[in-house]
């Protein structure tokens, strides 16, 4: 009887091993493999609305045409969430917008976010508040939904100073004041890394002593959690084409990496090497 019990038990004990390490190799061919993993995300992250010289939007007008008209959007779904008078703002980015052969409409007139979303072909992600934004796309459970329907190639993407900030890894390199507190800063992630709008380099001949754009961003690369930053001055774009990324618009980027210094990338630049760089680490 105890003979049979003991055979038992160290069967019962070899299955369970031989399981848990079936389980444990597939876990770790999961995280080896992640860079795999394929996604198709479509988007124009504007540093800015407005670019010195020109009208609102107007120095973005040639890209995101293009990008509307080769993806067969006629209409677009405005998020105005940065600011806190959705109105007034959606009227301002359509009557930007409209001239040019696309109409816009506010998502804060639709009755369910959520349905809106998942029925959109494009998006528009406004300018303003980050922090602001960031929590009112939590509040209406869209930040997991824009990530998924964009990634899956579901769903156009255009984001401009704020709207650029959320659709990056996190918001950790914002500009803005922190009004309001979002349950995360974890954002939409259509890259895997952060963005840092309004870049600005420091002028040797000013008298400000406070700190710089630069040295507020090497703050945050010594943190443990610190993402490679792409600093877009104004005017510029980056244009994510699923697995290329490309500079785009009047003015170049800067990139900072812990440990590095910043390089400077020109207007065309390809810089899909951050989408290796970062799955590398995953």
């Amino acid at each position: 009887m105890w003979y049979n019990f003991s055979v038992r038990f160290a069967y019962l004990e070899l299955r369970y091993c031989k399981l848990s390490s079936a389980f444990y190799n597939s876990h770790v061919t999961i995280n080896r493999n992640c860079s795999t993993m394929k996604s198709y995300p479509q988007a124009l992250l504007l540093s800015s609305s407005n670019c010195h010289g020109y009208s609102l939007l107007e120095f973005a007008k040639h890209e995101i045409c293009l990008f509307l008209e080769k993806h067969n959007v006629s209409e677009l779904v405005f998020i105005p969430y940065a600011q806190k008078n959705h109105d007034d703002y959606t009227k301002k980015i359509r009557d930007a917008i409209n001239p040019w052969g696309f109409s816009v409409v506010g998502l804060h007139t639709y009755p369910d976010p959520v349905n809106a979303i998942n029925s959109a072909k494009a998006i528009f992600v406004g300018g303003g508040n980050t922090f602001l934004l960031l929590k009112t796309l939590y509040d209406n459970k869209l930040v997991h939904l824009i990530r998924e329907r964009v990634n899956s190639g579901n769903l156009v993407y255009i984001g401009s100073s704020a709207g650029t900030n959320v659709a990056t890894k996190s918001i950790h390199t914002t500009n803005d004041m922190p009004i309001i507190y979002p349950p995360s800063f974890e954002a939409i992630g259509i890259v895997p890394f952060n963005i840092n709008p309004h870049y600005i380099d420091k002028v040797e001949s000013e008298t400000h002593k406070g700190e710089t754009r630069d040295q507020r961003i090497q703050e945050y690369m010594e943190m443990a959690h610190a993402n490679p930053v792409l600093g877009l001055r104004e005017g510029c774009i980056l244009h994510v084409n699923g697995d290329s990324l490309i500079l785009k618009g009047v003015a170049g980027s800067v990139l900072f990496k812990a440990g590095n210094k910043k390089e400077e990338y020109p207007v065309g630049a390809d810089i899909s090497f951050l989408l290796n760089y970062v799955k590398e680490t995953c």
